[in-house]
């Protein structure tokens, strides 16, 4: 349940980070891109936070979703959550490959050049996005509690015979 509201708040963010810069730029193509930190520092920096929730980093609600997911299927399953935990690190890597050819070096072309960073809206926007990936990350005891109740009534039913 952690994980599926972690992916609600990450999600949400990077589709909005998608979205900000097709209204800038109305493309999704990759190679148009590159060189948008130099022009967005401030969006490029939210961004980095959504693509590493993404990847896991501790800290993010990503990280506490992904660690509670491995840690209980490790009990059952070691080798379904060994190559889980593995499906984390080609994420990071491909999640940074990423980042790095549309925010680093050189400024691409001059669309590219001339975006403007984020509004006022952009920012309240994705600062819920961010509130949320933080609060869940650092702080995630009083959404387990609300959810353990229903959590141990669903495993009590699921333990007992139907037969």
């Amino acid at each position: 349940m952690v994980q599926m509201i972690s992916h609600g708040f990450v999600s949400g963010a990077m589709f909005t980070c998608i979205g900000v810069l097709y209204d800038r730029m109305h493309t999704r193509r990759i190679a148009d891109y590159g060189g948008v930190a130099n022009v967005m520092p401030w969006f490029a920096a939210l961004a980095m936070l959504f693509f590493m929730a993404n990847a896991g980093l501790p800290g993010t609600s990503g990280f506490v979703g992904e660690f509670m997911v491995i840690l209980a299927s490790f009990q059952k399953h070691p080798a379904i959550a060994f190559l889980a935990a593995t499906t984390l690190v080609i994420t990071a890597a491909y999640t940074l490959w990423l980042y790095k050819r549309v925010f680093f070096g050189e400024v691409g072309n001059a669309h590219v050049a001339e975006m403007k960073d984020v509004n006022a809206r952009e920012v309240a926007i994705m600062g819920v996005f961010a509130a949320g990936t933080l609060l869940l990350g650092v702080w995630p005891k009083p959404l387990t509690d609300l959810m353990e109740p229903s959590i141990a009534q669903l495993a009590m039913q699921i333990a007992t015979s139907k037969l």
